[in-house]
């Protein structure tokens, strides 16, 4: 064989290769399609057909290539003309067209598509047939409805929502709950949630990790977080539900992230805490009245509102009351002498003290104490928001149990005298003590007045 015949051997056989490869990658990506695709040349022959419009409509390749159009078969014949001119038209017209059509299956049934029709241009650029891409009505509607409700979500809904991705980050973000975050949207993302918010981040952690494992939760949560902002630190409440995400183009259920979206409840929560709170201190109030009714010494009535103040209020209470009997308003040196106090150590029932012997207590000038003496009204102390031997050392110099941090003192009035203090403490567990609060003990402080004042004048007489 010589070398010229060797080499138009390979000459001819060469191209062969690449033209077969190509053909089996197109058929390939037309299989692979998940939108059913046909195609026409210029004279209207069905030339290509993947096996998404044969699911759709039951005509196999081998039966729709080659067909003439789609009259008699996958169209109405009465119909065939309209929908051949609609295609074809799109072999002359710039960009996509859109149309909906009745096409027939190939068990006789009638299914509505839209399709999206555009030109072949062949080698010379002149229009060479028609490629139609087509899909089920209600699912291309059910896909439109899925984006359009994404981009709202994601633009103006009124809520924040947040996608998660699987590492616990934010990936998109929408307007409200860059707003929320107190940050920019594009600020957000990527950023670790412990950066974002300074309380309440590892509830927030736990819980997107419990959807991405487990799924979706039943009903919303309410969490309590606190934001750092660029004003500061914020308190708020959050109403939040989750949403496991998981990739529909994978076989088996891929987590993608978690969907969060979440309403600031703040304001609402606060009053239904505040209403709470105000029954029950209400109903307190009514009981301890009660109680002190069946009191036949005065004192003791007066302790029995003390120890009714305390229950979700303060971890210890004294009563301390003025040497003398009452204080002169704003003349001369105060002296306290205890009344009575809550056990220090076990819980149990107020103690009242001897104060026969008189011994003053020993209060440093400046103490909360005797600035309620001497303003004649509520005083609020604290030593910091955690228990610590700074903290110990400044309850003990004041004459207070070891683990008081926040101190509230309300002074003792009846007849327009001054009568002594009740001063109210809590641990480092609690919250220091708020104007609310201090309403509150002005009205346990008024009670106490009017019967130690009665326990006075029984004395005198």
């Amino acid at each position: 064989m010589s070398a010229s015949r060797r080499s138009g051997t390979t000459d001819e056989l060469g191209p062969q290769e690449p033209e077969r490869d190509g053909a089996d990658l197109l058929a390939a990506l037309l299989d692979g399609m998940d939108a059913a695709l046909c195609a026409f040349d210029a004279d209207g022959v069905v030339t290509h057909w993947n096996r998404e419009a044969e699911r759709i409509l039951g005509w196999t390749a081998d039966e729709a290539v080659g067909r003439h159009g789609f009259a008699g078969w996958a169209v109405r014949t009465a119909d065939a003309e309209e929908v051949e001119s609609r295609l074809m038209s799109a072999m002359h017209a710039p960009g996509r067209q859109v149309h909906e059509f009745a096409l027939l299956t190939k068990d006789g049934g009638r299914v509505l598509v839209r399709t999206q029709s555009a030109a072949v241009r062949g080698p010379d650029g002149k229009p060479a047939g028609v490629y139609c891409a087509f899909s089920e009505v209600h699912a291309q509607i059910d896909l439109e409805r899925s984006i359009a409700l994404s981009e709202a979500l994601l633009e103006d809904a009124s809520w924040g929502v947040v996608l998660v991705d699987a590492d616990l980050r934010p990936a998109v973000v929408n307007a409200h709950a860059a707003r929320a975050l107190g940050i920019g949207r594009t600020a957000v993302l990527g950023r670790p949630l412990g950066e974002l918010l300074a309380q309440g981040v590892e509830e927030l952690e736990s819980a997107l990790t419990h959807v991405l494992a487990e799924g979706a939760p039943p009903a919303p949560a309410e969490m309590w977080v606190t934001v750092r902002t660029p004003e500061g630190e914020k308190r708020r409440c959050w109403r939040s539900g989750f949403l496991r995400l998981s990739s529909p183009l994978a076989e088996e259920p891929v987590p993608l992230g978690v969907g969060w979206l979440f309403q600031d409840v703040t304001e609402s929560k606060q009053s239904e805490q505040e209403a709470s709170q105000l029954r029950f201190r209400a109903n307190q109030l009514h009981r301890a009245g009660r109680a002190a009714a069946e009191c036949e010494d005065p004192a003791e009535a007066a302790v029995v509102h003390l120890d009714f103040s305390l229950a979700g209020f303060a971890d210890h209470a004294l009563i301390d009351r003025v040497a003398g009997g009452s204080a002169p308003d704003g003349e001369g040196t105060v002296r306290l002498v205890r009344a009575a106090a809550t056990p220090s150590g076990a819980p149990g029932p107020s103690m009242p003290a001897d104060g026969r012997a008189g011994l003053p207590v020993r209060y440093a000038e400046g103490h909360p104490a005797l600035q309620c003496v001497d303003r004649i009204g509520s005083v609020r102390a604290s030593a910091g928001a955690s228990a610590s031997d700074q903290t110990r050392e400044w309850a003990v110099s004041r004459q207070w149990p070891a683990d008081a941090v926040h101190a509230l003192c309300a002074v003792l009035r009846s007849r327009g005298r001054t009568l002594g203090v009740v001063t109210f403490l809590r641990g480092a567990s609690r919250t220091q003590f708020e104007r609310a609060d201090a309403m509150y003990a002005e009205d346990v402080a008024v009670r106490i007045a009017a019967l130690l004042d009665l326990a006075e004048r029984l004395e005198r007489d």
